[in-house]
């Protein structure tokens, strides 16, 4: 944060389990520390813009349970008032705590992620979805998701690593995940399942992953690498096979062709380590059903990738369910399109790793 009229640096934010703010000015702690008093501590705060003179701020807020409000401050009479509700239909009360959690990978390497158990539930004992999330040079982030919401009020327990070659945890751990498709990065996820486990949290009879992008990717590779953890996965948008992966970068990424080939592998001296991670080229081992989702206009992850993986699995009698969206890139845009998907996937998750309802929890819609 920089003050323009007073020309000084007036805080620092970061990311660790929630976001931090460090300040380097006294009086714009001094504000933030009155509004955040007003506002209460079960929010996140932050300054979205502030006019020229300094004296009006807009403020938006946000928690693991609300998308939060817009808030109009106004220095020189210290009034705070609403603006709007981001969404006032969803009521915090009823939405799961996401908690940031650690737990030490099989090499000693200490994970961060967040854990999401479903409300009015025993926390024992609980059907557990994997979530990775897409990049993978991106990460996790407390705050609200609705997609972890739709799983945790279904029933799901739901955990998000932040596994090696995420970013915000330093330069060496990101690139910690450099050629690690599917071996190092999978073993982060698996380690956190086994965490869940161990804890007593995950039920091992009822263990599914699922993934957008990347994520989807991960779906398909927990299935295909680590068979015997995993009673169902989901992939959306995901790719299967690193070859075709590469082969089909999209013209606007050609700037950028050399830091995929040293995140993925070079198909020219990496070709037997890109073999041995593609899912696709080791269906044989899948034993758990599949669903796998796909746009068919998606530029960043081609829709043959779905066509193919499909159809090998149906050859070998796997149970595999195909949800292609015509005119859909890698992320469904369309609202009646998202929720066909959801729907699906809840239908998916329930006929193999069902939940009951607890009594007390509304089951949305």
């Amino acid at each position: 944060g920089y003050s323009r009229n007073r020309k000084l640096l007036t805080w620092v934010g970061f990311a660790s389990e929630k976001w931090q703010m460090v300040w380097l000015d006294s009086s714009a702690a001094q504000l933030m520390h009155r509004i955040g008093n007003e506002l209460g501590k079960d929010v996140e705060i932050r300054v979205n813009s502030i006019d020229d003179g300094e004296n009006r701020f807009i403020i938006r807020t946000y928690s693991d349970r609300s998308l939060g409000s817009w808030y109009l401050y106004d220095f020189t009479t210290d009034k705070l008032t609403l603006l709007a509700d981001v969404n006032p239909q969803i009521i915090p009360e009823q939405m799961a705590e996401m908690k940031p959690v650690t737990f030490p990978a099989r090499d000693g390497t200490i994970l961060h992620g967040y854990l999401t158990l479903p409300p009015g539930r025993p926390t024992q004992n609980l059907p557990v979805i994997i979530n990775p999330h897409g990049g993978p040079r991106t990460r996790n982030y407390w705050g609200f998701n609705a997609e972890v919401q739709l799983l945790a009020n279904r029933g799901y327990a739901v955990l998000q690593v932040n596994y090696r070659g995420s970013t915000g945890y330093g330069r060496e751990f990101a690139n910690a995940g450099f050629g690690q498709w599917g071996r190092a990065i999978q073993n982060d996820l698996t380690d956190g399942l086994d965490w869940l486990i161990a804890e007593g949290i995950a039920d091992p009879e009822r263990t599914g992953i699922f993934g957008y992008s990347f994520g989807g990717y991960c779906a398909l590779a927990g299935l295909a690498f680590t068979p015997d953890r995993y009673t169902c996965g989901a992939s959306y948008g995901g790719l299967a096979d690193l070859f075709a992966y590469v082969d089909s970068i999209p013209p606007m990424w050609e700037p950028y062709r050399a830091m995929i080939l040293t995140m993925v592998g070079d198909p020219a001296k990496d070709s037997l380590a890109m073999d041995a991670a593609s899912p696709s080229r080791h269906l044989d081992f899948v034993e758990a059903p599949l669903l796998v989702a796909h746009g068919t206009r998606d530029t960043r992850v081609h829709i043959q990738h779905a066509r193919n993986l499909v159809a090998e699995l149906d050859r070998q009698g796997k149970p595999v369910y195909y949800l292609e969206m015509e005119n859909e890139g890698h992320q469904f845009m369309r609202e009646e399109n998202r929720q066909d998907f959801y729907k699906t996937l809840v239908g998916f998750l329930n006929l193999y790793m069902p939940a009951e309802p607890a009594e007390d929890t509304q089951v949305l819609p």
